[in-house]
């Protein structure tokens, strides 16, 4: 059984959003690898204080390669848990035959997936926003704390907003848009096991679309399943109770791995 996991954040944030996720499973024995999407590894506060110029043109193509050529280079295959657009990534992942078990938490909009009008709605400041697609934005404190967030407490949300929102490129959007990173395929006989979580309060990704998502899913051979918190928001990662969550996804892609291949480094 494999001992690798690798966490794939989504937009918005960066790789310090999982640092509770990775010193729980590293303290399990795992070895967890968290990148950062390309070109979002400094501090959050660095990032939004001067993010790197060629961001803006970062894109689901990149960030799908990025982590294929992360996974490639490991000595196994990694269980692979992502969160938002991190989820949707990951079904990329699985889709191209990485990974021996996936878990998409609060997966952004895929291709073919009907959204519901808490989605679009959350979309507006970068569809509604001249030249998003070419762009690097920020998420303000408002959009954090009425429907990123909006379990945070007020006194905590500048605080929390601080530590982990970062920069994130209006062009993965407009790329989800157009699938720019390709369709998914939902009857793949050659994908991981893969559980789908979603957000009884999610405004981003609402339970809804994680349901309908699950559907399309479901197609393929290989196990997949369902699980929906009630209560939970897009911050399910980090609000109270986010250590339930890490469990639980842990736990299943534990029980429902396939057999990973291990790779034999020539010795030098």
């Amino acid at each position: 059984m494999t001992k690798t996991i690798i966490l794939i954040h989504g937009a918005w944030l960066n790789a310090q959003s999982w640092e509770g996720f990775k010193a729980r499973y590293e303290a399990k024995g795992y070895t967890v690898v968290a990148p950062a999407w390309p070109l979002d590894d400094r501090s959050p506060a660095e990032l939004r204080a001067a993010p790197h110029p060629e961001l803006k043109n970062v894109g689901m193509v990149r960030i799908v390669k990025h982590y294929a050529d992360i996974i490639r280079a490991l000595p196994e295959q990694p269980i692979i848990i992502g969160h938002s657009f991190g989820g949707t990534i990951t079904q990329h992942l699985l889709d191209m035959g990485l990974g021996v078990a996936g878990v998409a938490i609060d997966p952004a909009p895929t291709s073919g997936v009907l959204v519901g009008w808490d989605t679009i709605k959350s979309t507006f400041p970068v569809f509604l926003s001249w030249a998003s697609w070419r762009r690097a934005m920020t998420m303000t404190r408002e959009f954090f704390g009425t429907r990123f967030a909006q379990t945070v407490s007020p006194q905590d949300r500048d605080t929390l907003y601080d530590r982990y929102i970062v920069p994130t490129p209006g062009k993965v959007y407009w790329d989800g848009l157009v699938a720019a990173a390709g369709k998914i395929r939902w009857d793949n006989p050659d994908r991981a096991p893969l559980l789908l979580i979603g957000g009884g309060i999610d405004r981003i990704a609402t339970a809804s679309m994680t349901r309908a998502m699950f559907k399309k899913q479901k197609q393929a051979p290989s196990i997949t399943e369902l699980k929906i918190y009630p209560g939970r928001s897009h911050w399910t990662c980090i609000e109270p109770g986010w250590e339930r969550v890490a469990d639980d996804a842990l736990a299943w892609a534990v029980n429902h791995a396939r057999p990973g291949k291990v790779r034999t480094l020539k010795a030098a």
